[in-house]
């Protein structure tokens, strides 16, 4: 078999695992961010592996232009979709669609006009190191929640699909800078690309297919302090006894008030391992997220004092401050996704109930 022959049954193979990971997502996970975005993902990956080629190859057509743009686009997808992933709060802006528009038209731009007319290296170029821009923010984002991922299935496999991608999304940025101004398609780059797309692609799908989807893809839930309270014969004696213990350093020392208070701040006060703490609060008490569960409590804290009359001059910054909030911006943001309202709103809803 040819390496032509061979880099064109790698190239399909991906394609169609790809097909079958997007249908699989939009029959299960079609109504949840993430699952759309995977779909979003696996298409735009499917336009790459049509079109991905390292060296210069026959003139760019109308047709095939838009692929490569959307394919261009899936960075931004892969980056958006990091995000939502591993955090279930996430939502998505107008403004992440403008930077997905953006990319995109600038890619078709490139195809259309900017390489044909004599500037091919740099325009190929430029977008390369655009997707590498967009591999580091996916990877730092990865990085950054990796402490407060509570779901450990889910954060054995995001390694893995994160890890993944963004080797084979920079294999190729560097081979196609390091090949910008090659005048000849280079045939055993083309292979290996094919190859390792191929063989990440299957990886991926194998990963998330045994993952249960509602680790990876489960709907927010409203986490419930009471749960602490639950009778003792709900759940093991060692593990109500801890539960009672991390109660008592959030409600008696609100601990949550300190800066930088990370889950291995926890698990050291209550002289455990981590893992231990991380399926403790998400198994028992719900919990998807640290930092959902660290705030949970402060915004708590912050609506009793908003609530109070005694309190009413004083600054809605200072009650976020006090709550254990670094700035005005994420305590606004977290209390109206738990509550519905800003804190003004809600301050002035109860004076008035009272």
């Amino acid at each position: 078999m040819t390496l032509a022959a061979t880099e064109l049954c790698l190239r399909a193979a991906a394609v169609t695992l790809l097909l079958v990971l997007a249908v699989s997502m939009f029959a299960d996970f079609r109504n949840v961010l993430a699952g759309r975005l995977v779909i979003a993902f696996a298409l735009g990956t499917a336009a790459h592996a049509v079109t991905a080629s390292i060296g210069a190859g026959e003139p760019i057509s109308i047709w095939h232009a838009p692929l490569i743009a959307i394919s261009t686009g899936d960075i931004v997808v892969f980056w958006l979709f990091t995000r939502a992933l591993f955090d279930d709060a996430f939502v998505l802006r107008w403004w992440h669609g403008l930077i997905w528009a953006a990319v995109v038209t600038f890619s078709f731009v490139n195809c259309m006009w900017i390489a044909p007319s004599g500037h091919a290296q740099a325009a190929i170029t430029t977008v390369n190191l655009l997707t590498l821009v967009f591999i580091a923010l996916a990877v730092a984002q990865t990085i950054g929640s990796w402490s407060a991922d509570l779901v450990e299935r889910r954060r054995r496999v995001r390694v893995f699909i994160v890890a993944a991608s963004a080797l084979y999304g920079g294999m190729n940025a560097l081979l196609q800078i390091a090949y910008a101004g090659s005048r000849v398609t280079v045939e055993w780059a083309n292979l290996l690309n094919a190859g390792v797309l191929a063989a990440i692609v299957a990886g991926i799908t194998w990963a998330m297919m045994r993952v249960d989807g509602t680790d990876l893809f489960a709907a927010p839930v409203e986490p419930v302090i009471a749960n602490a309270q639950q009778p003792a014969a709900m759940e093991e004696a060692a593990d109500q006894k801890l539960v009672n213990a991390l109660m008592r350093l959030m409600a008696d020392e609100r601990i949550y008030r300190q800066d930088n208070v990370t889950i291995g701040t926890l698990a050291t006060r209550l002289r455990i391992p981590e893992y231990r703490l991380r399926r403790l609060i998400n198994q028992r008490l719900g919990y998807r997220n640290f930092n959902v569960f660290l705030n949970n409590h402060r915004i708590e804290e912050a609506k009793a004092a908003l609530a109070d009359p005694a309190q009413a001059e004083v600054p809605v910054i200072t009650i976020a401050m006090d709550a254990g909030f670094q700035s005005l911006g994420p305590f606004n943001r977290a209390f109206k996704a738990t509550t519905g309202v800003t804190p003004t709103e809600y301050r002035k809803l109860k004076a008035t109930a009272a």
